[in-house]
């Protein structure tokens, strides 16, 4: 059964692509979000059939428009999947301030604007899904990622708040903690160190971006209509929360 659009920002590359593919398999029309990377949003839009928009996410007057575009070209915004990250890795004695800003700016501040852009007319219409995917750093905390983990960690905070504010509305809004996953981005990592994430895993292997997916599939779901403001831990083992 057709459903409603859903904004994937980060969605057109690693753990944002099988979000992207895996709401379209569900039934949603799918607006991708992309930064920089036009090579990766051509293949995303061919591939999957999703309507790739570049944006920069933590530029609050963009995402606005891009919002009311989007709207206007795809239909009500139900669905809007916070997935987009960068990371600035250093120690903090050695930080530079551009790079905590950034950190923050693309990671948490981009949670902010994308909810603003889309918040007033899922209230209206009195339902919404928001799944904001944050990591298994902004648990623990990870050395050499002062930035990154306080990003991530502040959305889950975001998170809990937004969900009160949202619930009687028929909004949910709950988190995602990935831990280690096969990209990309770990695919570049040296294979000692990759070895020795492993090793850490109870269940000695890194996540696939599907199993990401797939939970973002069930939050957007009926079946999920009664999770709110929760934070979804999947990370193989690794780090468990209380």
């Amino acid at each position: 059964m057709p459903k409603g659009v859903a904004i994937v920002t980060g969605g057109t590359r690693g753990i944002g692509l099988e979000i992207t593919k895996a709401l379209i398999a569900d039934g949603y029309q799918v607006a991708a979000i992309y930064h920089g990377n036009e090579e990766a949003a051509q293949k995303c839009e061919a591939d999957t059939g999703a309507k790739a928009y570049k944006l920069d996410v933590a530029d609050f007057e963009a995402c606005q428009k891009a919002a009311e575009t989007i709207t206007t070209e795809m239909g009500e915004i139900e669905v809007l999947v916070n997935n987009a990250g960068i990371t600035k890795d250093g120690m903090m004695h050695k930080m530079a301030e551009e790079n905590w800003h950034a950190v923050i700016e693309t990671n948490l501040t981009s949670c902010f604007n994308m909810c603003r852009a889309v918040i007033g007319r899922m209230r209206t219409a009195g339902f919404g899904r928001i799944i904001n995917i944050s990591s298994i750093n902004g648990q623990k905390g990870q050395f050499g990622q002062t930035n990154y983990s306080a990003a991530k960690a502040g959305m889950l905070g975001f998170t809990k708040a937004l969900a009160l504010e949202s619930a009687a509305k028929g909004i949910t809004v709950n988190a995602i903690c990935p831990g280690y996953i096969a990209t990309e981005m770990t695919a570049s990592m040296n294979q000692d160190v990759l070895d020795g994430v492993i090793r850490q895993i109870p269940v000695a292997r890194m996540g696939k971006p599907e199993e990401i997916a797939d939970i973002c599939v069930f939050l957007a779901s009926e079946k999920a209509a009664f999770i709110t403001g929760s934070t979804i831990t999947a990370n193989g083992g690794q780090y468990m929360a209380s």
